[in-house]
């Protein structure tokens, strides 16, 4: 098996704007196949080469988007409303009708490639790598691959970049996670559970191959090889226990682990701004770290599933892709220094949420780094009063407020800190960090905690007191950001390459745990994730501190009963105050470029 063309089925191409391979298999390289749907431009002979964009992912390569997702595909820009659109992927008639080959794989264990169905794993990766390598050295291929895909089809791109598969030339990971631990299965070493059950259940399972009975439910058509028994299909599912795998160096994790510096592909980061409980860290530190010389972060807004369908957004991938894998550069990518590196969205103004066309009222910015350089982070101070201030206060006795562990977003568990009215507006862009004194006590008669989880919001009101939301990847309303933190895994690695003052550094290792004993008070730092938004001249911010999820988490609940027991955490959560304890939330602020910056 060489050429990948076994099984391959050539559908009639008449009723098509383009040639459809069906089926093509792919060999691996541990002896095993995926198998690929290839998309050609019609104009396409046995001399014709073209660039060509792969996907391969866990939501079936023959599932119509309109399947996958009814009201979704009735949402998205017409164009792409085809018959072979696919959730999440580049639509095959818009890249074929400009010159592109489109490859549309089924990751192992998925629809038609037979293999243990293992999501977001390094086997999973290998076989990527494979279908790369693979496409590169086709006929109808001009050598040259670029990766185009949202979420899944987006956070893969990371991971098999980074081990530079042959042929790779250019990368558009658009909202995808670039570290596992930290953006997909643990926020802050808190494990992020409800979405992942959901998730696999809903979108993943169904596709699995050898299950029966998918062209009977229209989705997609039966495996080829026919149907497994319930034992094959069993055996044939890694069986993921999410709450044993708690720290970075545990076997599973730590073998998806990469470096971003090994990444030298060109890249266009794209990070949605109300994407704060998945992907919006990982887009904005993946542009940070990696090795790239060309690399670009384009900042969005609305929801999931919509922008990346939006027909200036789509120009501006095929602008990025025919630049790297045509050389033709209509507007300075493969040019250093012609292209500002950061192009920002700023959110400014109550415009509502899940509101497309008002979402685009908000004006775009050009930045030449990240974080921008006249960055000017202030530090807002907690007080007992549950005010958030400027100037740091005067705390001559010691005082703590209380909430209670486990919460269950209610007033008991949630301590709120309101600014006063900003009197100028204010531009907040970049990384946030809170400075908290915190510690966890027994309830009478109870048990005493051993641990201490914080959840952390920031929150944006307008001058008349009401909260201003954002369009959260669901279409829900959705706060400033947020940030998380498990405090026996509080341990920073100030030493790492990586950390900042703006961005503290954690391994997350089982030997970094440290204890959490009742009433003694640990100073932490809680990572809030990188945003955007200016305040005007009235409004007021909200630094919400909680012990459990909060209005905002949407589909990314906390609430595993074995991660978040009562037995090691219920109780009460304390924030100090006093000479020794002083609380804040370190905020960037963005002076104008035609102002001076802050003394």
């Amino acid at each position: 098996m060489t050429d990948g063309y076994q099984d391959i089925q050539t559908v009639d191409t008449t009723s098509f704007p383009f040639i459809l391979e069906q089926d093509v298999t792919v060999p691996l390289g541990n002896g095993g196949v995926v198998r690929c749907n290839v998309y050609k431009p019609k104009a396409a002979s046995t001399e014709s080469s073209f660039p060509v964009l792969v996907t391969y992912g866990p939501y079936g390569k023959d599932v119509s988007y309109k399947q996958f997702n009814p009201k979704s595909f009735s949402e998205v820009d017409p164009a792409h409303q085809t018959e072979h659109s696919a959730w999440e992927t580049p639509t095959p008639l818009f890249w074929t009708n400009h010159g592109y080959v489109v490859v549309r794989a089924d990751e192992i264990g998925i629809g038609q490639s037979p293999g243990v169905l293992h999501v977001k794993s390094a086997i999973a990766i290998d076989g990527f790598c494979d279908v790369i390598e693979w496409a590169a050295q086709q006929p109808w291929s001009t050598g040259k691959v670029g990766l185009l895909g949202v979420s899944y089809y987006a956070a893969t791109q990371w991971q098999v970049a980074a081990r530079q598969p042959r042929g790779l030339a250019a990368i558009v990971p658009w909202e995808g996670f670039s570290d596992a631990y930290n953006e997909s299965i643990r926020h802050g070493g808190i494990l992020s559970n409800r979405f992942y059950d959901m998730w696999y259940a809903r979108q993943v399972a169904p596709n699995q191959y050898g299950l029966p009975g998918r062209a009977a439910r229209n989705w997609g058509p039966d495996t080829i090889e026919g149907d497994l028994s319930a034992n094959e299909l069993d055996a044939n599912r890694y069986k993921a226990i999410l709450h044993q795998q708690r720290f970075r160096d545990d076997e599973q994790i730590a073998s998806v682990n990469i470096n971003l510096e090994d990444i030298n592909v060109p890249i266009l980061s794209v990070a949605n701004l109300g994407g704060s409980l998945l992907h919006l860290r990982g887009n904005v530190n993946g542009y940070l770290w990696a090795g790239s010389e060309f690399k670009y972060l384009r900042f969005i807004v609305g929801r999931h599933d919509l922008p990346f369908y939006y027909p200036e957004e789509v120009e501006v991938q095929r602008s990025f892709l025919d630049a790297w894998l045509k050389s033709q550069d209509r507007d300075g990518w493969t040019r250093r220094g012609a292209l500002p590196a950061v192009d920002l969205v700023l959110r400014q103004g109550d415009v509502g949420y899940n509101n497309p066309s008002a979402e685009k009222s908000f004006v775009r910015r050009k930045e030449s780094e990240w974080p921008i350089a006249r960055t000017k982070y202030t530090p807002f101070y907690l007080t007992a009063d549950q005010e958030l201030r400027s100037v740091r206060p005067d705390q001559s006795l010691a005082r703590k407020l209380n909430y209670r562990a486990l919460g269950k977003n209610t007033v008991s568990d949630t301590l709120t800190f309101t600014s006063a009215p900003f009197e100028t507006e204010t531009e907040i862009t970049g990384h946030i960090v809170a400075h908290l004194n915190v510690s966890a006590s027994r309830d009478r008669w109870g048990s005493s905690p051993s641990d201490m989880d914080l959840f952390v919001s920031l929150r944006h009101l307008a001058s008349s007191g009401q909260e201003i939301s954002y369009t959260g990847s669901a279409g829900e309303p959705v706060p400033i950001t947020k940030g998380w933190l498990r405090v026996s895994l509080r341990k920073t690695n100030p030493h790492h390459p990586r950390h900042r003052p703006w961005l503290p550094y954690r391994d997350f290792y089982s030997t970094d745990v440290l204890p959490v004993v009742p009433n003694e008070v640990y100073a932490v730092d809680v990572e809030i994730w990188p945003t955007n938004v200016v305040v005007e001249c009235g409004g007021r911010l909200v630094l919400e501190v909680s012990s459990g999820d909060t209005a905002g988490s949407g589909f990314w609940g906390h609430d595993d009963p074995i991660d978040r027991s009562e037995e090691i955490f219920k109780g009460h959560n304390h924030i100090h105050f006093g000479p020794a304890y002083i609380n804040y939330v370190s905020l960037p602020i963005i002076p104008s470029k035609y102002e001076k910056a802050f003394e």
